[in-house]
Parts: C-alpha cells; structure tokens; sequence
C-alpha cells in the first residue's frame, strides 16, 4: 500500500468535510434535543403541574425509545444502508419538534418527546459509522469526534435558546420547536449524499462505492489502494460469515469469539461508564442542579446553565484536536480521572451547602411535619415541604418550613408563603436553598465538563466506530449505542428519585465510585487505535490483554491474522 507524508494526507476534498457537515446535524439534534430538556423543564414544571414523577418521565420516554431504536436500526443500516437510516432520523427530529411546539397537554409533550427518541436512536448509531466508515484513515478520528463536537455544540445552542425564550410568554414552546428548522436542513441535505463506500462494496455495488470514493481521496493511486483494502476486508468477512452461515445470530457468532467478545466488551463498557459517570445529569438536570446550589430564579439558573454548557462545547473542540495527535487511550485515561475528582467536588460543594444551611426557626404554622424541621436543607429534602424567608443582606431570615404539596408546588398551603407570587422581600423554596456555597457545586460542574468534554465525551463514538470488523459492524455498533442509552435511562430515571432518597451529596459521591471503576476498566482493557486503518484494528483484538491496551501504533502498517476463535 503506498504511504504519504503527513503533509499530503492532511489533505482532503472539500466534499469529506461537506458529508461531514451533513451527517453530523444529526450530532447537533442528539445535543439540542436533549440539552434543551435542561431550560425547558422549569418551565413546562410551572405550565403543565409536572411532578417529578412526569419530569423523570418527560426525559426518560426519549432515552427509552432512543435505545430501542439504536437496537433495531443496526438491523436498517444493514439491509438499507447508512444514508436512508440518517434521512428517516432527520425526517423523526422535525417531526418531534412541530409536536413538542404545538403541545397543548401532557401526553403531546409525551409523544413528541417519543418520536425525538426514535431520531435519536437512528442518528447516534448510524452518524458515526457513516463518517467512519466514509473518511480517510487519517482523518477518521478527528471526523467522527467532529460529531460529538456538534452534539455539544446543539446542547449549547439549546441553553442559550433556553435562556433567550426563559422570559417569554410560551417560551418553552420556541425551545422545542425551533429543533425542526435544522432537522429539516439535514433531511433534504442528505438526498445529494451518497452512501458508505464500505456498504456499497458488501452489497455488490462496486462501480458506485469507485465514484463515492473518487469524491472523499485526492488522487486515483488513494482510491484504487482504499478499494483494494476494502474488497479484500469484504472478501475475508465474507468467508467467515458464510463459515457461520445458518450456525446462529451475528450476535452469538461474536460471543463466541473472544476477540470480538473482547471488543464488544470495550465498546459496550465505555458507553456504560460514560453514562454511569453521570454526564446526562449534568445535561437534562443542569438547570435544576443549578438551582439545588442555591439559585433561587430560574433565568438566571437557565443562563448558567448556558454557560457551562459551553465548556463542554469548548473543551470538545480540544478532544478534536488531540484524539489524533495523544490518542484514544490516554485522552480517555485522562477524562476519567479528572471527572473522578470533579464529582468529589461537587458532593463536597452540596455537604458545605448543607453544614451552613439557613435555619427554619420562625414557626408561623405548627402541628404539621414541616414545622419539625430545623434547616432549609432538611425542610426541602421532603416533597410536601418548601423553604419559606426573608432575603436582608444577601442572607435569609426568619426563615420557616411550610407544608406544600408536589402537585401545587409552586406555594405554601398555608403561612406566609400561601400565594403565587409572594413579594416584599419574601421568597418561597421549594427545589432550593439560599447559601453562599453555591459557587462550589457550580466550580464542580464546570470542571466536570471541563475534563469530560475531550475525552470520555467523544472516545466511546470514535472507539465504537473502529473496533469492529464489518460483517459485525451495524450488530456491534447497535449493542454499544444500546448499552449508552439504557444505561442513560437508568441514571435520568433515577437520579431526582435518588436525590430524594439519599439526598444530592450522597447521590454525587455514588457516581464518583462508579466513575472510579470506570477508570480502572479503561486502563485495564481500553487499546489505542489511533492511526490504524478499520481493516488493521481487528487485529488489536487477538492480542492478550495486556499487549492490546499497551500497543502503540508504528509507522508503515501492522501484520495480523484473522483467527476464528471459539
């Protein structure tokens, strides 16, 4: 195979970058439509009575259909291709949006949030398969992390959306709905992309995968080497997948080798932790971990939120930058601790919170539980308590816990704070406490994304991209896009439940040791990929363990042998 200076490969047709731009709309779609959740949600709480039970749920009916999506579309990326399941993705974005933006009730907010989480799940696991499996291998890993950088790019475009509309009447509307503008872009954009070269060669179309690829490399010496790598990979997989013909499922055949057990192993085990570190708490409950650190007015909770988004925003344009000049394994080594130390500090934030809480000795109303309870903190932890004080000095006073009720949260049922709008100095907490701790819990956000953002945000798309040999590709790639989403699921459904069970500080330090175990599974497990083409990756996995995570790339290719292990 010829080889070129790093000069000459730096190059590539505009159109790489045009496909590029296209596909990874769909990126900006995953991040808008689940970041703008964060704003939107403090308002829909107020307009619709949502309880937390209808908040959680809000969220999660978008992640559950997300993971059964990304299940079943290996299944469309297969037999149909890349490109029709992208433009059936960008066709569900729009048609998600107009509903949320129309909704007039809950179970419209349901459905558009539904069919959000179909488009979801068709994007996130077919966009980066489809730039990989279209970009120059030595571009490969800068594109696919183009993606990520557009997920977080959508999620800060929908903060400041969130903060933009946060005062306007039926603002929350203009948060939803304004998703369906680029979510259309992409869907009539991607009727002038063409399909996966890689696909286009398994399915006996190598005329068309010759043009595609004619569009993607500078010089006819690249393509003839790409299409030769290409049919040969395609002709080995061939012989195993007709080796196990009528034997059993992709699935199975993949567990019982260990080579592909180990890399759907590493694949489905980074989308894990990455969820289980908690960056989607981050992300739908933003906002309302903002508030929970003491920020008593929802704009200005909702224009934090924008701010720290956009960390996340910024530090992943970093990640672009190093995925190809530190690698894979250290960036995400790196990522992980630092989002270890992160989470320490944010469950230290909320315990100084707590310590230094405003008392609840003003008694204004006695005999009910409420009355009982001598904090803030401790008055709020209960759904049918909310914080009632004066602010004088920056501080609250004559301060008291007044029952409420989950369904009409937003005042007393009785006392001083048993009116909508209260005024004259006095305020009503019920998702809150005034402290002047507030800035450490924030501190701890920022650095959370700050350290996620290069590494552990955008590695598991680009691991999960490469890992796999083709005639497994859509099937791994599927289970791993899965795994990412239910695990999603279960952290979005159960951090406001565990908030309240165990409280915010002990929920912080339980995703902390989770993290932690993270870390040790990248260091033990986790193989560098950088510079290696899809063909010579396969390779990485018929290592031993220890050889595998240890490997770094060299210069003028690699030797391996296929083994069909059992």
């Amino acid at each position: 195979m010829a080889t070129m200076d790093d000069q000459e490969r730096s190059k590539a047709p505009t159109f790489v970058y045009v496909l590029t731009f296209f596909s990874a709309i769909g990126g900006f779609l995953f991040g808008y439509d689940t970041g703008v959740i964060a704003g939107a949600m403090l308002l829909l709480k107020y307009e619709f009575e949502l309880s937390s039970l209808w908040q959680s749920l809000l969220v999660s009916i978008t992640i559950a259909f997300a993971a059964l999506f990304a299940l079943v579309g290996g299944f469309f990326t297969d037999y149909l291709g890349r490109k029709p399941v992208i433009s059936v993705a960008g066709f569900f974005f729009t048609a998600g949006a107009i509903v949320l933006g129309l909704a007039t009730n809950r179970s419209m907010l349901l459905a558009g949030r539904t069919i959000l989480g179909a488009g979801i799940g068709l994007a996130s696991m077919a966009v980066p398969m489809y730039i990989a499996e279209s970009a120059p291998a030595h571009l490969r890993g800068r594109l696919v992390t183009v993606n990520n950088l557009f997920i977080t790019g959508g999620q800060v475009v929908a903060a400041v959306i969130d903060g933009l509309f946060s005062d306007v009447t039926n603002g929350w509307r203009f948060m939803l709905g304004l998703a369906a503008i680029p979510s259309f872009i992409q869907f009539v954009g991607f009727f002038f992309m063409p399909e996966s070269p890689r696909w286009l060669i398994t399915h006996g179309k190598e005329d068309q995968a010759a043009e595609v690829l004619h569009k993607l490399y500078t010089s006819s010496l690249e393509v003839d080497a790409e299409l030769e790598n290409i049919r040969q990979n395609h002709i080995e997989t061939e012989c195993v997948r007709q080796s196990v013909a009528n034997q059993s499922s992709v699935i199975r055949q993949m567990l019982k080798s260990s080579a592909l057990r180990r890399a759907l192993l590493i694949g489905c085990g980074l989308q894990m932790f990455q969820q289980l570190a908690g960056i989607n708490t981050v992300m739908y409950y933003g906002a309302t971990i903002i508030k929970m650190a003491g920020i008593k007015d929802n704009s200005n909770a909702i224009w934090l939120n924008a701010a720290i988004a956009s960390v996340n925003f910024t530090f992943t344009i970093l990640g672009v930058y190093l995925v190809e000049k530190i690698g894979r394994r250290p960036l995400s080594i790196s990522s992980m601790a630092g989002v270890v130390l992160s989470l320490i500090l944010l469950a230290i934030g909320f315990r100084l919170s707590a310590k230094h809480s405003p008392s609840a000795t003003y008694h204004e109303v006695n005999g009910t539980v409420c009355s009982e309870y001598a904090t803030c903190s401790v008055c709020v932890a209960s759904r049918f308590c909310g914080y009632c004080f004066v602010e004088s000095a920056n501080e609250a006073v004559q301060g008291s816990c007044l029952p409420t009720t989950p369904e009409h949260f937003q005042m007393s049922t009785e006392g001083r704070c048993h009116q909508q709008d209260v005024s004259g100095g006095l305020f009503w907490a019920y998702d809150f406490c005034p402290t002047s701790y507030s800035w450490l819990p924030i501190l701890g956000l920022v650095s959370y994304l700050l350290f996620f953002a290069p590494g552990m945000g955008p590695m598991p798309w680009t691991i999960n991209s490469e890992i796999y040999p083709h005639w497994t590709r859509s099937t791994g790639q599927a289970c791993a896009t899965a795994t990412n989403w239910i695990f999603n699921l279960v952290v979005s459904m159960s951090f406001l439940a565990l908030t309240e069970a165990i409280g915010i500080e002990d929920t912080f330090w339980l995703l902390s040791a989770v993290a932690a175990c993270g870390l040790v599974f990248i260091v033990k497990f986790v193989p560098e990929t950088k510079g290696r083409s899809l063909e010579e990756i396969e390779g990485l996995f018929v290592m031993p363990l220890p050889a595998a995570s240890t490997f770094q790339p060299i210069e003028g290719g690699v030797e391996y042998s296929r083994l069909n292990e059992s």
